[in-house]
C-alpha cells in the first residue's frame, strides 16, 4: 500500500469531520504567517540599530523606541502563536480521536460480520488478530494527527519562508531549494531501506503478543508437565528475532539522520557565506540585516526537514500495518454469506446429502456424509474423536458451508435462509462454552435479551444452578466469570432454556458436571426435547441411549445409521462405543452395589 491508497482508505473516516479539517487548515495558513515574523522583525530590528548606531543622533530614546517596538510585535506574536497552536492541537488531537473510534467501531463491525473460517487461519490467532488491529487502529489514527498537525503546518510554514526568500534574492532562494531535493533524496532512500525490517517487526511484534497470550492461556498445562523452560526458549527466540530486527532499524535510523543533519548543516552554512558575500559585495537590497533573515528563514525552510523522518517513519508503520489493517475492513469474500429466505415456522427437518467439507488448514473432516433428522425427534451422533460429529452441528448451524452437496432444512437448502433467522431458532450448547464479562444475569439473559427477571429465574431453575445463584453474596448480580466450570456450563445451559428454540444442537452439554448435577441436567434437557429436534453428541450412553436415531460416525464418514437397538446388534463402531463404556463404569460390580428391589428397579 502507498501513501495514495492509505489516505484513500482514510478519506471516508476523515470526511465527516471536514470542518475540523478546514478550520485546521485556516489556523496552519495563519500561523505560518506568523511563524515568519520573527525573521521580518529581526532583518528590520538589526538594520535599524545598524543605522542608529552608525549616526551621529543617537540616543537611548530612540534605541528604547526601537526596543519596545520589537518586544511588543514579539510578544504580540508569541501570544497568537500560542493561542494557534493551542487551537491547531485541540482540533488535531479532536480528529485523532474521533478518526480512532470510528476505525475501531468499523473493524469490530467486520470481524463480527466475517465466517467462523477466517479465525480458523493461524495467522488470525486471537492474540496476532489483536496486536494487527491495536497496531492499525494506532498507526493510522496518528498518521492522520500528523499530516494535519505537524506535517502541513510545517510545509506551509517552509514555502511560504521559501518564497520570501526568493523574493529577499533569487540566488539565496535557489541555494535553500538545492538542499531540499537532496534531503527528501535521502529520506526516500532511508525509507526503502527500512520498509523490509518494518515490515518483520510487525510480524514479530504480533508473534510476541500471540506467544504471550498462549502462555498465560495455557500456564497450567505447562506447569503441570514442568516445561517453563521450554516456553522461556521459545520466548527467547521470537524476542532474539525482534531485538535484531530493532538493532537494524535503528543503526539505518540512525546513519541516515547523522548524512541529513550534515546536509541541512552545509545549507546553512551555504546560505550564510553567501548572504555575506551578497552584502560586501554591496548588492541592491543586501544589508547586515539580510544575513540573520535568510539564516531565520532557511531554519523555517529546514523545520520540516528535522521532522519529516520522524513522521515519514510513523507514515512507514501506519503503511506496513494499514495492509493488514484495511484488508480486514476489505475483506468481503471472508463476510458470512446469508439468504433471505425467512419462513413463519421452522419444523428442523434436516435432510444432508452427500456432504464432504474440509476446514481451512487442510483438514478434511467430511466424506460423502448423508444424514436425515427427522423433526420433533432425538437424534444422536456418536463416534471416536476426530469422527467429524461436532464439524456436522458446525454445518448445520451455518458456520461453515459444505465443499460439495447440500444441506436442506425444512426442504429449503440452508444457504437460503437468513443466517441471523435461521440462528435465532437454534440451541446451542458446547463442552466449553464462553460466559461472557458482566453478572450472572446478563449471562443468562444473552439467550433472550429482552426477558424479564422472573424468566431468568425460571431458566435457572431448569438449569438446576437457581439455588446455588441465590446463595451467592450478589445473588443473580454475581460476576458469572467467578463461577467454577460445572456452574459455568450450567448458566450456558439456562441460556438455551431462555431462548426457548425448537431446534436443539448439544454437543457434550454435561462433560464438565458431576454425576449428580449431570442427572439433574439430563432430567431438564429430557423435558426441553420434547417436540424438538434435537442433535446430541455424548460420549455418556445415558444420554445417547434414550435418542430416537443414531448415526455412528467413524473418521468423517457415516458407517452405521438407525434406532440404537438395532444399531447395536449390527455391531460395529456403536457396538464398540457402548461396550467399552460399561467396561470403564464397571457396570457388572455397579450392579451388585446398586440397592435393586425384585422387580430390577432401584429403591426410592
Amino acid at each position: 500500500m502507498n501513501l495514495l491508497q492509505l489516505f484513500k482508505n482514510l478519506h471516508k473516516y476523515v470526511a465527516p469531520y471536514r470542518w475540523i479539517v478546514l478550520a485546521t487548515l485556516v489556523l496552519t495558513l495563519v500561523g505560518s504567517l506568523l511563524a515568519q515574523v520573527n525573521a521580518l522583525v529581526l532583518d528590520r530590528t538589526v538594520d535599524a540599530i545598524n543605522a542608529l548606531i552608525g549616526t551621529a543622533d543617537f540616543t537611548w530614546a530612540k534605541a528604547a523606541k526601537i526596543l519596545t517596538v520589537i518586544s511588543i510585535i514579539l510578544l504580540s506574536k508569541e501570544v497568537f502563536s500560542g493561542l494557534i497552536t493551542y487551537e491547531q492541537n485541540f482540533f488535531g488531537e479532536r480528529l485523532r480521536i474521533h478518526v480512532s473510534r470510528d476505525l475501531s467501531m468499523a473493524v469490530v463491525k467486520q470481524i463480527l460480520r466475517f465466517r467462523i473460517a477466517f479465525y480458523a487461519h493461524e495467522e488470525n490467532a486471537s492474540g496476532m488478530l489483536q496486536t494487527r488491529i491495536n497496531q492499525g487502529v494506532m498507526n493510522l489514527s496518528r498518521t492522520v494527527q500528523n499530516f494535519f498537525i505537524d506535517l502541513l503546518p510545517l510545509f506551509t510554514s517552509a514555502v511560504i519562508a521559501l518564497t520570501l526568500m526568493f523574493v529577499a534574492n533569487f540566488y539565496v532562494g535557489l541555494t535553500a531549494l538545492s538542499i531540499v531535493p537532496v534531503y527528501f533524496y535521502i529520506t526516500v532512500r532511508q525509507a526503502r531501506k527500512l520498509k523490509g525490517w518494518r515490515r518483520n517487526m510487525r510480524q514479530s511484534h504480533e508473534k510476541r503478543s500471540q506467544g504471550i497470550t498462549s502462555i498465560i492461556e495455557s500456564i497450567n498445562v505447562i506447569k503441570s508437565f514442568n516445561r517453563e523452560q521450554i516456553e522461556y526458549d521459545k520466548q527467547q527466540q521470537v524476542q532474539n528475532e525482534f531485538y535484531d530486527n530493532q538493532m537494524n532499524v535503528r543503526r539505518t535510523s540512525f546513519y541516515f539522520d547523522a548524512l541529513k543533519t550534515f546536509v541541512r548543516q552545509l545549507g546553512t552554512v551555504l546560505i550564510i557565506i553567501l548572504t555575506a558575500y551578497l552584502v560586501l559585495i554591496d548588492y541592491p537590497g543586501m544589508t547586515i540585516g539580510k544575513i540573520m533573515y535568510h539564516v531565520m528563514l532557511f531554519a523555517n525552510v529546514t523545520a520540516p526537514i528535522s521532522q519529516l523522518q520522524r513522521i515519514f517513519d510513523d507514515m512507514n508503520d501506519a503503511l506496513i500495518y494499514a495492509e493488514s489493517f484495511f484488508g480486514i475492513l476489505n475483506a468481503e469474500d471472508q463476510v458470512e454469506e446469508s439468504g433471505t429466505y425467512r419462513p413463519e415456522v421452522i419444523k428442523g427437518d434436516f435432510e444432508i446429502e452427500h456432504v464432504d467439507f474440509t476446514y481451512p488448514n487442510g483438514t478434511k473432516a467430511l466424506h460423502d456424509v448423508s444424514m436425515h433428522i427427522s423433526s420433533g425427534k432425538i437424534t444422536a451422533l456418536v463416534g471416536l474423536s476426530g469422527a467429524g460429529k461436532s464439524t456436522v452441528i458446525n454445518l448445520l448451524d451455518k458456520f461453515y458451508l459444505p465443499d460439495c452437496g447440500s444441506i436442506k432444512l425444512d426442504g429449503v437448502d440452508l444457504r437460503e435462509y437468513d443466517t441471523q433467522y435461521l440462528r435465532e431458532h437454534i440451541g446451542l450448547v458446547l463442552q466449553k462454552n464462553h460466559i461472557f464479562e458482566g453478572s450472572i444475569e446478563e449471562n443468562i439473559r444473552y439467550g433472550r435479551p429482552n426477558a424479564t427477571h422472573k424468566e431468568v429465574e425460571e431458566a435457572a431453575k431448569k438449569a438446576c444452578i437457581y439455588e446455588q445463584i441465590v446463595r451467592l453474596p450478589n445473588g443473580f448480580d454475581s460476576q458469572a466469570t467467578a463461577l467454577s466450570g460445572g456452574q459455568q456450563q450450567r448458566i450456558a445451559i439456562a441460556r438455551m432454556f431462555l431462548k426457548n428454540p425448537p431446534i436443539i444442537f448439544l454437543d457434550e452439554p454435561t462433560a464438565s458436571l458431576d454425576a449428580i448435577a449431570t442427572e439433574q441436567i439430563k432430567a431438564s434437557i429430557d423435558a426441553i426435547k420434547k417436540d424438538r429436534t434435537v442433535i446430541i453428541i455424548s460420549h455418556s450412553i445415558s444420554q445417547i441411549i434414550d435418542s430416537e436415531l443414531i448415526y455412528a460416525m467413524q473418521e468423517g464418514r457415516v458407517q452405521q445409521g438407525g434406532h440404537p437397538d438395532d444399531v447395536y446388534r449390527q455391531g460395529g463402531v456403536y457396538k464398540e462405543i457402548v461396550d467399552a463404556s460399561a467396561r470403564s463404569l464397571n457396570i457388572e460390580k455397579l450392579a451388585k452395589t446398586l440397592d435393586i428391589d425384585g422387580d430390577g428397579k432401584l429403591f426410592d
